[in-house]
């Protein structure tokens, strides 16, 4: 077994090496193969489908229920305000930049690492399945949803997600729905008491005022925000359709269905989801995993962004080195010191949670 001061500096190589190579969503075929190249060199069989790569622990052993280890390696792409090259992976006062390097690549190394840690280690009471996932930033067909038909039951899980190593024992879903709301077209100079337009006043007041009724301990409210609307094309024709997209971030009190259920009998218009797999996650605080991390003075807290939590069945761990507030903007930066901190806490924790 390797000491976990080279791990951390491999791991930290590993990432320099993400971030040198272009992996925008679903376009991540280089960086799955530099993946691959960290399992060959540790002697670690693994699979592969699509740009999703994944490995089992050495005794994996069917009887003993699994944890699985995630984390993606796509990212956005990146903003205007970047003056830095996004793909330069230099380090300057402590801070490594590069695009992706925050979100998610500091905890993919960190969860890789770790998985390498304990490898080898027998008679495990959890198997591990470590999975480096694609399309995560696009919520596409091809990233974690389309391999969990291939891997074992899980019993529970990390995701690797920028939370300053803090456990976010639940997560907001999302169900984003496209609202169309109708009228009867018409010459503007005529009366016509049926306008879209108008009549999607009221949908929108009921979207700002109406709160549900369950408010989650850790979550707090569904929030629903009208986010986009759209209608008409001359200034002299009333529209028949007035149309809204309407952002909805799901607490743990309900899944989509209920909710898209409850807005279609409240409100006068056509409703249709986007999608509805994106449910909201959560784990129990007396969960063994949870519990290790509060031993080692973490806390624990609600997240309000989407991760590829919302596609698991399992009780799932939100947990990872880097900074939120610093997904997605200019000059992305993770200090290295948190992968090293990363590293060390999950395997601190995972010692705990197995009882080693």
């Amino acid at each position: 077994m390797k000491n976990i001061e080279t791990l951390i500096q491999e791991a930290i190589a590993l990432l320099k090496s993400l971030i040198q190579t272009p992996s925008f969503s679903s376009e991540e075929d280089q960086t799955a193969l530099l993946i691959e190249n960290w399992f060959t060199k540790n002697n670690i069989p693994f699979e592969r489908e699509n740009n999703n790569v994944w490995a089992y622990n050495k005794h994996f052993d069917k009887s003993k229920p699994t944890l699985l280890l995630n984390s993606h390696h796509d990212t956005v792409k990146p903003n205007q305000g970047y003056t830095n090259d996004p793909f330069e992976a230099k380090v300057e006062d402590g801070k490594l930049f590069g695009l992706g390097s925050n979100d998610a690549g500091g905890c993919l190394v960190s969860l890789i690492a770790t998985f390498t840690h304990f490898y080898a280690v027998e008679n495990l009471p959890y198997n591990i399945v470590i999975a480096a996932t694609a399309e995560e930033e696009s919520s596409g067909k091809n990233g974690l949803n389309s391999i969990l038909k291939h891997l074992p039951e899980l019993e529970c899980a990390i995701v690797g997600e920028p939370t300053l190593m803090q456990l976010a024992v639940a997560e907001k879903g999302l169900l984003v729905l496209d609202v169309v709301v109708k009228g009867t077209a018409s010459h503007a100079a005529h009366n016509n008491p049926d306008n879209p337009i108008y009549n999607a006043m009221p949908v929108i007041e009921w979207f700002k005022n109406f709160q549900f009724e369950k408010i989650s301990k850790v979550l707090g409210p569904v929030k629903m925000t009208v986010t986009q609307i759209n209608a008409g094309k001359q200034h002299n024709v009333v529209p028949a359709e007035c149309h809204l997209v309407v952002d909805i971030r799901v607490n743990d009190c309900y899944n989509n269905t209920e909710i898209l259920e409850m807005v279609r009998a409240n409100v006068n218009a056509e409703v249709n989801p986007r999608s509805m797999h994106l449910n909201a996650s959560s784990i129990p605080v007396s969960h063994g995993l949870v519990q290790a991390g509060i031993a080692l003075g973490r806390t624990t807290y609600g997240s309000p962004t989407l991760s590829d939590q919302s596609v698991l069945y399992c009780k799932s761990l939100k947990l990872g080195p880097g900074e939120s507030l610093r997904s997605h903007s200019a000059n992305e930066f993770i200090f290295v010191n948190e992968i090293e901190e990363g590293i060390e806490l999950y395997i601190k924790i995972l010692t705990d949670f197995f009882k080693l």
